[in-house]
């Protein structure tokens, strides 16, 4: 088994399911998407620029879908969120697989990957 499925396995429910679903929305939607394990969380790039990682962080109850460069998207998808005062990183917290607004959700995929294809880096703050 991967390390990537590894770590989605052995999350705790609703975290796993909520994931898991997240997960193939991005491997169905971007199908160029490399899915990587990184720092311990899986990380989904294009090309070799980190795009989104997925992570459960300590002390708090939703999944935390980070957008490296969200903070160039966050005026267009209003559901993009500064959590933990990141400097470039925008997130959905989701709680439940209802939180996740699938269109809109689809449509910032897009978004991001075309962003940082145009983008020199990953991370640039």
């Amino acid at each position: 088994m991967k390390p990537v499925d590894e770590y989605f396995f052995n999350q705790k429910e609703p975290y796993q399911s909520i994931m898991l679903y997240v997960r193939s929305v991005i491997l169905n939607t971007l199908p160029e998407v490399e899915e990587k394990y990184s720092y311990r969380i899986p990380f989904y790039n294009i090309g070799k620029k980190p795009m989104i990682y997925l992570n459960i962080l300590k002390g708090k109850n939703y999944v935390d879908v980070a957008f490296v460069q969200g903070i160039l998207l966050e005026k267009q998808f209003p559901v993009l969120k500064n959590d933990n005062k990141r400097k470039q990183v925008r997130s959905i917290q989701l709680r439940t697989i209802e939180d996740l607004d699938h269109e809109n959700f689809v449509e910032l995929l897009h978004e991001a990957s075309n962003s940082l294809s145009k983008s020199k880096k990953a991370w640039f703050i």
